[in-house]
């Protein structure tokens, strides 16, 4: 299946040849109730293209950069998951001092009727646009009436899990390794994905071989300790066991890894891309008094995640 038409920047919108139907997002994390965003526009579409209009950083790094968070999924994840939840585009805009500059208005002309041919525009009730977020609900309601758009506002509560999902609620959990609960959010496992580096080889030494992803890293890594994990490589997915941290034991490590130890293969994954989906929390990172002792520790890990991943959901 082909991806979606991606459209980078102002200066690459298609124009208004044909109708589309919008929703305009961070859409970080493209979690359940991002899903259901998705799900009403295709619900409203009719025959015009759903196209996302998202931006290449958080609104803060550009307005407050002493605190803009951390993404959740990579650009190129979020244009993937947009995909396959049924966006036919996406859009994804600079959020630089161009576009921050832009009136609300200047915004709709632009972007939403001149650039994308808007027949219809799905906003959330708290939706904001246009230079210092002076535009409203009721400015865009009126700009449509203009222009020839209709504007529809989506739910807040996602019915799924029964409250407002957000992505800082999602990042939070993931800060204190609550990935369980994350998935429940985001109606699928987090993962991140990335290349598997050389590392110090001293998990074949115990009988754990790991593949540690080291390098062009997407996605949020949660916090430290030993997680129950599936791997997949060239499609196909595998039971892993999976430490986040500097492996205190040893203590010549300054920088976070991510270690996979896959559970019933033997791959050679080196310089190969990988992803992980994190799928519940066992353990904090502790220091061990001898490799053996961590070896030990490693041995029981496995087998407690082997036990949840048996009973895991596969989606």
């Amino acid at each position: 299946m082909s991806g979606p038409v991606v459209n980078y920047g102002l200066a690459s919108l298609p124009g208004s040849s044909q109708p589309r139907a919008i929703t305009i997002g961070k859409f970080d994390g493209v979690h359940r109730g991002h899903q259901s965003v998705v799900d009403q526009l295709l619900a409203v579409a009719g025959d015009a293209q759903p196209t996302v209009i998202t931006f290449d950083r958080h609104p803060h790094v550009t307005l407050k950069p002493l605190d803009a968070p951390l993404p959740i999924i990579s650009e190129s994840q979020k244009i993937e998951m947009l995909h396959s939840a049924g966006i036919a585009r996406v859009v994804v805009l600079a959020f630089d001092e161009e576009l921050s500059s832009l009136s609300h208005r200047d915004f709709t002309r632009t972007v939403l009727v001149e650039g994308l041919g808007a027949s219809v525009v799905l906003v959330g009730s708290d939706f904001r646009y246009g230079e210092g977020g002076k535009g409203t609900i009721e400015t865009l309601r009126e700009e449509g009436a203009e222009y020839g758009f209709r504007v529809e506002v989506v739910a807040d509560v996602c019915e799924e899990v029964g409250q407002r999902v957000s992505s800082t609620l999602i990042r939070g959990l993931l800060e204190h390794g609550d990935v369980s609960e994350v998935a429940k959010l985001l109606g699928r496992y987090h993962a991140v994905r990335g290349e598997v580096g050389q590392g110090f080889q001293r998990g074949r030494e115990l009988g754990y071989p790991t593949a540690n992803v080291t390098n062009n890293l997407e996605g949020f890594v949660p916090a430290d300790g030993v997680y129950a994990t599936y791997v997949t490589h060239a499609g196909v997915r595998y039971e892993a066991a999976t430490s986040v941290g500097v492996n205190p034991t040893f203590g010549d490590m300054n920088q976070r890894t991510i270690e996979s130890h896959l559970m019933n293969s033997s791959l050679d994954l080196y310089g190969a891309t990988i992803q992980v989906e994190f799928v519940a929390y066992i353990r904090g990172m502790k220091k061990f008094d001898s490799p053996q002792a961590l070896a030990a520790q490693m041995g029981r890990d496995e087998q407690e995640i082997a036990g949840i991943l048996e009973g895991a959901s596969q989606a």
